[in-house]
């Protein structure tokens, strides 16, 4: 959660990452001498300790207003009184399916008494998850995180061979951190610091700082060519972000007028590359909220992939995450987002994974000039990048900045992804200079408020049933 506070003309940023499990190891997914990354994907090992509530209430301590009970309310009266499945969520279903039709708890919300899926606007409910949320009353973080309810979490995860247990769940902390930035054409821009990897966003922003990249037009060839290779040089500088309380982030060194001018040098001039490393999220949702008196609050919250672990504790209607998978199970093995583990991001006891999510909010002359984040993995950092420069760059009105087709290139593997929608003509153009192209549907889901005197412009990708909705 990144936050900028008008009262202090200040910006606050707040960790709640999971954690690893005290009983993690970095060996702990290798079996018979080999890798098995399916186990940090699904079922109780690929569990790690959640953080979203803790966060949230020390949000809420530091700057809110209302009791967390009122604020859970409308979220309750949706679980008990039901709320329509969304035509993205319906169409996740049917891939899941397999699996998580053998959890009892899923297969009771999700699925017809047939045995099939539910299809978009049916109306599913979640009683157990509105009860659960009605017993937190107004301290959340004692009953989630203490006694019977950190109980029952821990008892379930051990029952079915994961190593979570209430003691981790019970030594949960947040973290307040301080925000890093970067200037990029006259804004200074904000984001998270490690262990999210937003920093490869400022990179790409500072490789692309001063280079009238606004005249060579929106989505050109020749315009996308340098997007491309600055990207790929941010994502091999990505290997070198993790939990800070582990490793030493260079942080200083990646963000300074001289690395950020060799990166260019050699993404410009098609350099080779360093010793090549790579990248991770998803299952992520984001949201923007800028209210009267100026104040910007910018989250990126997940549980990995869809549906997490793929288990609902029984009674609770909670599905738990499967962000063990954001580290690097082994060296050399592609997580879920085909991002490759390596040392600096290896499990260890109450170590925090390496993160894509990057809330990002700019500033002009001192005032909140944009806030934006986005779900979708590692296209997350190449998303928030381009809406980024689409607004400041290229002068687009947010609605257009987030619909803008978008490229995506982390480094490994050595493939440009490309949206659908961008023209053939420029697929062609890109083709030709060298670049292999991988066509998909859409890249992740931005979401951006452009913020000016008087005025308030939200935006957000369809892709995922988002709004904007303001008074």
């Amino acid at each position: 959660m990144l936050i900028y506070w008008a009262k202090t003309k200040k910006l606050y940023a707040l960790d709640y990452r999971e954690t690893a499990p005290a009983a993690a190891r970095a060996d702990m997914y290798i079996r018979d001498g080999k890798p098995d990354e399916e186990l940090a994907r699904v079922g109780a090992l690929a569990v790690a300790v959640p953080g979203e509530l803790a966060g949230l209430e020390a949000a809420r301590r530091r700057f809110g207003t209302m009791k967390f009970s009122a604020l859970a309310a409308p979220a309750i009266r949706l679980a008990m009184s039901g709320y329509p499945l969304n035509p993205h969520m319906a169409h996740e279903l049917p891939m899941v399916a397999p699996i998580i039709s053998k959890d009892p708890g899923f297969r009771a919300i999700y699925f017809k008494p047939d045995g099939a899926p539910f299809h978009a606007d049916a109306i599913l409910h979640n009683p157990d998850l509105g009860k659960f949320m009605q017993s937190l009353g107004d301290d959340p973080v004692e009953r989630f995180y203490h006694g019977a309810i950190a109980e029952k979490i821990a008892d379930f995860v051990k029952a079915h061979g994961g190593i979570l247990t209430a003691q981790d769940l019970a030594g949960y902390h947040p973290i307040w951190r301080d925000p890093i930035h970067l200037t990029y054409d006259g804004y200074e821009v904000y984001t998270m610091p490690p262990p999210s990897s937003a920093g490869v966003v400022l990179e790409i922003l500072g490789m692309l700082s001063g280079g009238d990249v606004g005249g060579l037009g929106v989505d050109s060839p020749a315009y996308l060519a340098r997007l491309i290779e600055v990207m790929r040089q941010g994502f091999i500088d990505r290997a070198q972000y993790a939990d800070p309380a582990f490793v030493k982030v260079p942080l200083a060194t990646l963000l300074s007028p001289a690395h950020i001018a060799e990166a260019r040098d050699r993404a410009l001039h098609h350099a080779p590359p360093a010793p090549l490393a790579a990248a991770h999220d998803h299952g992520t949702s984001n949201f923007a909220v800028v209210d009267r008196d100026g104040d910007v609050v910018e989250v990126t919250t997940t549980v990995n992939t869809i549906f997490g672990a793929k288990m609902m504790v029984p009674s609770l209607g909670l599905v738990l995450n499967d962000e063990m998978d954001d580290f690097g199970v082994a060296p050399g093995v592609p997580n879920a987002f085909k991002l490759v583990g390596e040392k600096n991001n290896e499990v260890a006891p109450g170590k925090r994974p390496l993160s894509s999510m990057s809330p990002l909010i700019a500033l002009k002359d001192g005032r909140p000039a944009l806030a934006a984040g986005g779900s979708g993995g590692p296209t997350i950092i190449t998303g928030v990048a381009q809406v980024t420069i689409d607004s400041f760059a290229f002068h687009l009105d947010p609605e257009r900045a987030v619909r803008v087709p978008r490229v995506h290139m982390q480094a490994e593997p050595d493939i440009v992804f490309v949206e659908q929608s961008l023209p053939f003509h420029t697929r062609d153009a890109l083709t030709a200079m060298g670049y292999r192209l991988k066509i998909v549907p859409e890249l992740g889901a931005i979401s951006a408020i452009r913020i000016r005197p008087g005025q308030l412009r939200g935006a957000f990708d369809p892709l995922k049933g988002g709004g904007a909705f303001g008074d």
